[in-house]
């Protein structure tokens, strides 16, 4: 049986940026993370949102370690990395998925460049050190609002009740 074809957008951070430097991912270049544990409406429909902002778009995903360390509970990620990235991939809207494992994304973004940052509307986007970089050489860093208010968090309290 043939692999999903989607398993191919999923990079380790060296094969992304890879990719990205030999022009593989055409620009404008657009960048966005998060834990994406459970995938539901408000995620595709931010994903599909920063999409629209460019020529291509990156998601890295929190390794999970990194989701762990966030506090979201000691039973997260419910999915592991490999599955949360599987899922991200899937999206027609999405080009290539990748991981980080420190605390923020700082350190892939700044070797990827983007030429657009994205974060949901609960971030402000001029405290963050992500935006200063991305405007060091010329990008812009643009906060989507949320338009259907889901959150794993609130799906799983539902769930748990």
């Amino acid at each position: 049986m043939p692999a999903a074809r989607f398993e191919s957008k999923v990079l380790s951070p060296a094969d992304c940026l890879r990719a990205v430097r030999q022009g593989r991912l055409a620009r404008p270049l657009v960048f966005t993370n998060g834990v994406f544990d459970i995938l539901h409406r408000g995620h595709v429909t931010y994903l599909d949102q920063a999409a629209q902002l460019g020529a291509t778009l990156v998601v890295a995903v929190n390794t999970d370690d990194s989701v762990r360390r966030l506090g979201k509970g000691g039973d997260r990620p419910l999915n592991a990395c490999a599955d949360r990235a599987a899922l991200l991939a899937s999206l027609a809207c999405v080009a290539a998925v990748t991981w980080f494992a420190e605390d923020t994304p700082l350190e892939l973004i700044t070797a990827l460049r983007p030429d657009v940052i994205v974060k949901g509307g609960d971030y402000d986007m001029e405290t963050l050190p992500e935006t200063a970089a991305v405007r060091s050489w010329g990008g812009r860093a643009v906060a989507i609002p949320f338009e259907h208010q889901r959150s794993t968090t609130a799906l799983l309290k539902k769930i748990r009740q």
